[in-house]
């Protein structure tokens, strides 16, 4: 049995290691679908830790300011940091055919290239130069509402969260409320 509380090995494997098919399945179903364990608690604790170097980061928007809930996020620089970079590298191939089979049922055009490299070119020749990769910092009391944030035409349809606190010990919540 594979231990998924201890992530171990490239971050490319961990994400390989998932049942692709089943999480397919599950986003057809839901909308959404939950991967196993990804990164080590020392590795969350890492990526929330650059929350503080500014230097990693473009740009801080204040969610209240923008009615998009209350907290904030920032914009990574392009220079991710390599657990980010590895784990949208990783993830590319995997959301590909899903987000192609989603196009296909929906009669509209699947622009994406079988590279995540070849995305980006496509996205920086249509002007899109922006990087779209976020951290978001919460206190207590805040929450986000149901938003995108678009900086052009070019898009790819499925966007993946990672959650770097544990359940109940660093927050509570994560569903909706009427």
């Amino acid at each position: 049995m594979i231990d998924t509380t201890r992530p171990a090995g490239p971050v490319d494997r961990r994400v390989d290691d998932n049942d692709w098919a089943e999480l397919a399945d599950e986003l057809h179903e839901y909308g959404n679908a939950l991967t196993r364990r990804l990164l080590t608690p020392e590795e969350c604790r890492k990526v929330a830790d650059l929350y503080d170097e500014i230097a990693c980061f473009r740009t801080t928007v204040d969610m209240a300011r923008h009615r998009f809930g209350s907290g904030q996020y920032r914009y990574f620089t392009h220079d991710l940091p390599a657990p980010v970079r590895e784990l949208r590298e990783a993830f590319y191939p995997r959301l590909l055919p899903i987000a192609r089979d989603w196009a296909d049922k929906l009669g509209k055009p699947a622009p994406w290239p079988d590279s995540l490299g070849e995305w980006l070119e496509m996205c920086h020749e249509a002007g899109q130069d922006r990087s779209a990769q976020i951290l978001l910092r919460y206190g207590p009391g805040d929450w986000n509402a149901l938003h995108r944030d678009v900086f052009g035409d070019m898009l790819f349809p499925l966007q993946v969260v990672i959650g770097l606190d544990a359940p109940g010990e660093g927050f509570t919540g994560g569903g909706s409320s009427s």
